[in-house]
């Protein structure tokens, strides 16, 4: 699941030294959109870039939101292109400034501020996969990251609200994916997992427990 760095890695100094001339103006989605088009095929299935590698000064803003139910919005109207919005997630970057949490595009020369609601990625997808007689749990985002229910991969409930929104505040479940991002576990997804698991209920509080990886892992869940 973690092979994503190698076959970018090869090719870090062309990209790390492309003209500036030619990617000065990433705050525009034309422009953004020509940067990843020319990279992607460079890349050996999904790829993620070495973001952590790249510290460009340059900072700009971008009219663009992810919606908390997973969607993306650029200026006032939804990206319905998939592939686009799968390449844009490759170059999500998060960063901690002064207590507030901040997303960007990140490429080598410019960080793009964007808006994200809630999580970043929209996990849609849950299935069992057998290595030997060993059964995983492996989760899929809408954007293509794959990842397993492991100790580096918990499932964790975190209470969200949104009152510009107009969101009542509600319980939603997450995992952390990749370079401190993490995935909202989609509402069907979720029902897939109680489906697939063990629901158990004592002293008036419901827990699932998932098996995956040979491990067994518990989620306490509030009561209606």
């Amino acid at each position: 699941m973690n092979n994503d760095n190698k076959s970018i890695t090869e090719n870090d100094n062309s990209v790390a030294n492309s003209p500036n001339d030619k990617v000065s103006n990433l705050n525009s989605m034309e422009a953004l959109s020509h940067y990843l088009k020319s990279t992607a095929g460079e890349r050996a299935g999904r790829a993620i870039p070495p973001l952590e590698k790249w510290h460009p000064e340059n900072v700009a803003d971008m009219d663009l939101v992810i919606k908390a139910n997973g969607e993306w919005w650029h200026e006032g109207g939804q990206m319905t292109r998939e592939s686009l919005v799968s390449l844009f997630a490759t170059i999500l970057w998060k960063e901690e400034n002064k207590g507030k949490t901040e997303y960007f595009l990140k490429t080598p020369v410019q960080k793009i501020r964007i808006q994200v609601e809630d999580a970043p990625l929209l996990i849609n997808d849950v299935g069992i996969v057998y290595e030997g007689d060993t059964s995983w749990l492996e989760f899929t985002t809408t954007t293509g990251d794959v990842l397993r229910l492991d100790e580096k991969h918990p499932i964790m409930l975190k209470t969200y609200s949104n009152q510009e929104a107009a969101v009542e505040a509600q319980v939603r479940p997450y995992m952390p994916v990749r370079n401190g991002l993490t995935a909202l576990i989609g509402r069907n997804t979720f029902y897939h997992l109680t489906e697939i698991g063990e629901l158990t209920e004592q002293n008036g509080e419901t827990t699932l427990t998932l098996q995956s990886g040979g491990k067994s892992y518990q989620l306490s869940m509030p009561a209606n």
